[in-house]
């Protein structure tokens, strides 16, 4: 048996996924009779019960523990007068012979063979002298499994199981065993097993498909190419993205900017710049597109230190006389603190009034505005 074992591990080590310890594990319970081999077999049946755990090492080998119960199979007064416990060793001979296909078929037969320890309830002295029962001796098994694997994940096995089981008890005691059949029964017991799920997912054995070393070099180098290219598409995507979006803003920019009336005099004696901030209207708030009009003033008295700016605020002839004083005067004054503390122009260079409702410009509501002046003196 250990050579046989040797070889189904060797030919299926390639076939099948590695697994984990906690792998291919299966419970099962199982029950049915016993009857003695010999002397009347089937007419002194009794009952037996059973518990089983397993550890699949390959999709042919497995092993394993077992323990079972007797019922009245001596003549002890307990109930249960002899327990068994064995360790037992499987093989599937329908995935040896016929293969491992990577999924358990609906039918298999699977062969067993165990030794283990067997204990009788105590009986009198004269029982066993008669019976040559001892209360402990070594145990052996050997079987087949008839297995039918259900359901569409192979969780659930029903068996019938057919054995045949020695006492090994000799004539000297434990250090003589043997093999009678005359102190051996007959089992024909049917079981439920329950296989555990794997950490591959299934609750069974999956086969691994054999590759080539450079094919699989090959599909990476092609692999790592592939994600080049796309990162590479990637980036001109987004790049093409963002100057959409630049497009976007400036052609909102274009629509949103007021009418601008820049006035530059030159004369031999003095040169002025002028420059019209526009407002929303009942507003004194600068609007974002205004900005370039008041940068343009801030830039110019930067480079021209002795150069002062004269800010007079107007508003269009919509309502009443209070309110277009109060935002003509808020319209000059928002003009010199943007350039007071987000251009750092010295306030003494700088003089904002408002002058109320303005006529500059044919369309009233092109007069929301504050006009800025440069002054270079002479």
């Amino acid at each position: 048996m250990l050579v046989a074992v040797a070889a189904v591990l060797t030919a299926s080590a390639q076939a099948v996924e590695s697994h984990k310890f906690l792998d291919n594990w299966s419970v099962g319970v199982y029950g049915g009779a016993v009857s003695p081999t010999t002397q009347n077999p089937f007419k002194h049946s009794r009952g037996v019960a059973g518990l089983e755990l397993t550890k699949n090492l390959t999709p042919v080998f497995g092993w394993g523990i077992q323990a079972s119960a007797g019922f009245n199979t001596t003549g002890a007064k307990t109930a249960v007068d002899n327990v068994t416990t064995m360790l037992i060793g499987k093989v599937n001979f329908s995935n040896w012979f016929c293969g491992y296909n990577g999924k358990p078929r609906f039918f298999e037969v699977e062969g067993l063979a165990g030794i283990g320890y067997n204990h009788y309830a105590a009986v009198s002295d004269e029982y066993a002298i008669t019976n040559g029962a001892a209360c402990s001796s070594l145990a052996s098994k050997f079987g087949l499994n008839f297995n039918f694997n259900l359901g569409e994940k192979k969780a659930w096995t029903i068996s019938l199981r057919p054995a045949i089981a020695y006492d090994l008890e000799g004539g000297e005691g434990l250090t003589d065993v043997q093999y009678n059949v005359n102190n051996s029964v007959l089992e024909l017991t049917a079981g439920v097993v329950y296989h555990f799920k794997n950490s591959n997912g299934e609750h069974y054995f999956t086969k691994v498909r054999p590759y080539d070393q450079a094919e699989v070099d090959a599909l990476n180098a092609k692999i790592n190419d592939l994600r080049a290219a796309a990162a590479e598409k990637d980036k001109a995507l987004a790049d093409k993205e963002a100057e959409l979006r630049r497009t976007q803003q400036m052609l909102n920019d274009c629509r949103n900017q007021k009418p601008v009336v820049e006035r530059v005099v030159d004369t031999k004696t003095e040169k002025s710049m002028e420059s019209v901030v526009t407002f929303r209207q009942g507003k004194s708030t600068i609007d974002n597109s205004q900005l370039p009009n008041v940068e343009r003033i801030a830039t110019y008295m930067r480079n021209h230190a002795d150069a002062k700016v004269v800010i007079k605020g107007y508003a269009s002839p919509e309502g009443s006389i209070e309110v277009n004083t109060r935002l003509a005067n808020e319209r000059a004054a928002a003009v010199r603190t943007m350039l007071i503390n987000k251009y750092k122009i010295s306030a003494d260079r700088i003089s904002a009034e408002g002058q109320g409702v303005g006529n500059m410009f044919s369309e009233p509501d092109w007069n929301r505005v504050s006009i800025c002046t440069i002054d270079e003196g002479k």
